[in-house]
């Protein structure tokens, strides 16, 4: 019976790790754009809904900020955004996005 259980939780475990396709849906909550390993994920398909978010999603943290210049660099085989801001206190910053959900997509 022990063994009968312990290979259903197998095959359960199995299943589940399938059925979720082996990509995790990415959460900004503990990102701010501080670096790489806190990019912000934009999860738009198209490069015009894309550049839309980033700048959304600016506007929406950094209300007031100038852009001073961008780069699109790779990392880790993965496109990013980095964008240079100054804050509306003249704060300079480097927001990092990762937009490789939309990246080359027309």
């Amino acid at each position: 019976m022990k063994k009968l259980l312990s290979l259903a939780l197998v095959f359960t475990i199995f299943l589940a790790s399938c059925a979720s396709g082996g990509k995790l849906k990415q959460d900004n909550t503990n990102r701010d754009g501080s670096s790489f390993d806190k990019a912000i994920v934009i999860t738009e398909k198209t490069e015009t809904t894309g550049v839309d978010a980033e700048y959304k999603w600016l506007s929406d943290h950094y209300p007031g900020y100038t852009s001073s210049g961008q780069a699109l660099v790779y990392h880790d085989k993965r496109p990013y955004d980095i964008l240079n801001i100054k804050t509306s206190t003249g704060t300079p910053m480097k927001v990092y996005f990762d937009i490789s959900n939309y990246f080359g997509k027309f």
